[in-house]
C-alpha cells in the first residue's frame, strides 16, 4: 500500500480508512499509517521535509476502518482526551465484528477486568483481584447471523488495548480470524473487526462530526449484501 484512503481532511484533521495488515505507527522498517499519512501531506500540500501528524488513537494492525490523525499539535492536544473519555464530549466508536457462534441475546454489555501479559504479548481477563487490572466495558447489538457466526455492532465504553477481541473471546465468541484470542476459523484478510463509525468533537469548530468507513469488499463477499444492508 502506497496511498492512504482519505475519508475527510481539513487544516486540523486527517481521517482515513485503514486497511488490514498495516500498523498505525511504530513498525520498524515497514510502512505505517503514520508514515503514509505524512507522505500524503507532503505530496498534496507541497511540504518538503518533516511533517507533523499526531497519533491520537490507534487501531490494531489486523483491524481495518476509520481512524483520525491530528494535523496540528493544538488538534492533537484537544483530541487525545476525547479518546480517554467515551461519554459526554468524548469520542464515540462503533465497530463491526463477526464472531464465531450464535449470540442469542440481541443487545447487552460485557464488563471485565483486564491486564497486560507482557510475556505472552497479549491482554488477559483477571479472574482474581490484581493491582494492574483495569475495567473494560462495551455495549453491543446483534445485526444478524451467517453460517454459525454473528455480526455485531460493538461500542467500546473504555479504551483498553485489544478489549473487543479479548472480551468476546472470554465470552466464548472469538472474532473470526483472531488466532491470538482463540479463533479456530479463518477470515480472508486480517480479523473480522472493522472500525465502522467514529464520532468526535472537532478540535477547533467545537461541533460533533461523524465519519464512516465503508464495509470492506471482502466482508460483502463473505457475508453477503443482504446481511450488511441492514446496518
Amino acid at each position: 500500500m502506497s496511498e492512504v484512503d482519505v475519508i475527510y481532511e481539513d487544516n486540523h484533521l486527517l481521517v482515513v480508512n485503514k486497511p488490514t495488515k498495516l500498523a498505525t505507527m511504530g513498525a520498524a522498517g515497514q510502512p505505517t499509517l503514520h508514515s503514509l499519512g505524512c507522505d500524503y501531506i507532503r505530496r498534496t500540500c507541497n511540504k518538503p521535509g518533516k511533517v507533523y501528524l499526531g497519533i491520537v488513537s490507534r487501531l490494531d494492525s489486523m483491524t481495518s476502518g476509520v481512524i483520525v490523525m491530528a494535523r496540528t499539535s493544538k488538534a492533537a492536544s484537544r483530541l487525545t482526551p476525547q479518546f480517554a473519555n467515551h461519554s459526554g464530549d468524548g469520542a464515540k466508536k462503533t465497530y463491526l465484528a463477526v464472531v464465531a457462534g450464535r449470540v442469542e441475546q440481541q443487545q447487552g454489555s460485557l464488563v471485565d477486568d483486564v491486564y497486560k501479559d507482557d510475556a505472552a504479548h497479549r491482554m488477559c481477563v483477571a479472574h482474581h483481584s490484581r493491582a494492574d487490572a483495569k475495567e473494560a466495558r462495551l455495549e453491543y447489538e446483534v445485526s444478524g447471523y451467517d453460517r454459525e457466526s454473528t455480526l455485531l455492532k460493538v461500542k467500546p465504553l473504555t479504551g483498553r488495548k485489544h478489549q473487543i477481541r479479548l472480551q468476546w473471546s472470554e465470552a466464548g465468541f472469538p472474532i473470526l480470524g483472531d488466532i491470538k484470542y482463540g479463533s479456530e476459523r479463518s477470515w480472508p484478510t486480517g480479523i473480522a473487526l472493522h472500525s465502522w463509525r467514529l464520532s468526535i468533537m472537532h478540535p477547533t469548530k467545537k461541533e460533533r462530526m461523524t465519519f464512516e468507513a465503508p464495509v470492506p469488499e471482502v466482508w460483502v463477499s463473505r457475508l453477503g449484501s443482504s446481511l450488511l444492508v441492514k446496518l
